[in-house]
């Protein structure tokens, strides 16, 4: 399909979100999705995300596909994500919800070729996220600042439990817990 080559050669979807308990800067699905619909429209696609719950050897996973189409043709890429047995501080439809997210996040890498991180077994990544190393908040006044600022900027509850996760230091932080809970009444 010629128009997905052309998106592929073109979407720039940089890591734009920061973990700040494992020192790393990540996309998630939401942050693809908002790169490429831009480029969607462009080249007249459609683009659209579904999810399966499989039963493989007593556990759950959720089967993520992404499919783009231009009217004549499909492109189909399926990721999966295993569910957790529990999550602290989550319960069992937000953690489903996490699951697809991040199952959605490996389809959308895998159709649209996104792929710059390094394999976290080799030097390399090593030296890469020593290089990042400079981007990161420097103290709990900066992660705090971090997260109330993606809070903000949340455009659904699953972004919320993202920024949830992602933000697990800030857990017994009072302003951190009142902006979300905020921001979750708000999007309900």
């Amino acid at each position: 399909m010629e128009a997905l080559i052309k998106i592929q050669s073109e979407l720039n979807a940089p890591k734009n979100l920061y973990n700040s308990f494992g020192k790393y800067s990540y996309r998630s699905a939401e942050s693809i999705l908002e790169a490429v619909k831009p480029l969607l429209k462009e080249n007249g696609c459609q683009l659209t995300l579904s999810d399966d719950i499989i039963f493989i050897q007593d556990r759950f996973y959720v089967k993520a596909t992404a499919s783009i189409s231009d009217g004549k043709e499909t492109v189909s890429v399926s990721a999966f994500a295993r569910e957790d047995e529990s999550k602290k501080g989550m319960d069992g439809a937000q953690l489903t919800g996490a699951t697809s997210s991040y199952a959605r996040k490996y389809a959308l890498n895998g159709l649209f070729c996104i792929d710059d991180a390094k394999d976290p077994d080799t030097d390399e990544y090593t030296k890469q996220q020593k290089g990042k190393a400079a981007d990161a908040p420097a103290n709990t006044s900066d992660t705090l600042t971090h997260a109330l600022k993606a809070i903000a900027s949340a455009k659904n509850k699953a972004s919320l439990v993202e920024i949830w996760n992602r933000y697990s230091d800030l857990h017994e932080d009072p302003t951190f817990t009142r902006h979300m809970s905020a921001r979750k009444k708000e999007l309900l």
